[in-house]
């Protein structure tokens, strides 16, 4: 949440000349609510689900496409397996100040943080990438540094991951 990836992703999608996905609004767009309308109606269990259906449907139906998709996405029903296996997963390992200073502009739009306390909200931050840093870990690319690299450096070590 808050590392880059839709940014990041729609720059390389253009660069690559495929389609670009956005795991979330595509959900958004299935199910005409906002992902915080649908966490407050159903919970995330039930959100969790569409994401995984939804991430099936998208690989099922493209040939080749560069998809964002959300923080949890990897860490639930195998979807980090599932991911590994048909594509290259990139994981944007974006500082924890950055994180901070991004979601606290972010905070109503997100549905896991919209709730927390400003002064909470770097403990949550720290708390969710450790609870997810198994995950992440398994990624077949890791930028620790997004500001760093250029897109040209970007795509290129991503193609021959």
């Amino acid at each position: 949440m808050g590392s880059g990836k839709t940014h990041w992703g729609k720059q390389l999608a253009h660069r690559l000349q495929l389609p670009f996905y956005d795991l979330d609004e595509v959900i958004v767009q299935q199910e005409d609510r906002s992902v915080t309308e649908i966490f407050a109606d159903c919970g995330e269990e039930y959100f969790r689900l569409l994401e995984k259906q939804t991430l099936e449907k998208l690989v099922d139906s493209n040939v080749s496409m560069v998809l964002s998709c959300g923080g949890g996405t990897p860490c639930f029903f195998n979807n980090i397996e599932y991911m590994k296996k048909y594509g290259t997963v990139v994981w944007l390992n974006t500082q924890v100040d950055v994180l901070l200073t991004r979601l606290l502009r972010e905070k109503p739009q997100r549905p896991l943080i919209k709730d927390i306390t400003d002064d909470d909200l770097r403990i949550y931050i720290i708390r969710k990438l450790n609870e997810r840093r198994m995950y992440y870990e398994q990624a077949d690319v890791i930028f620790d540094k997004e500001d760093g690299i250029s897109m040209n450096e970007f795509i290129q070590t991503v193609l021959h991951a």
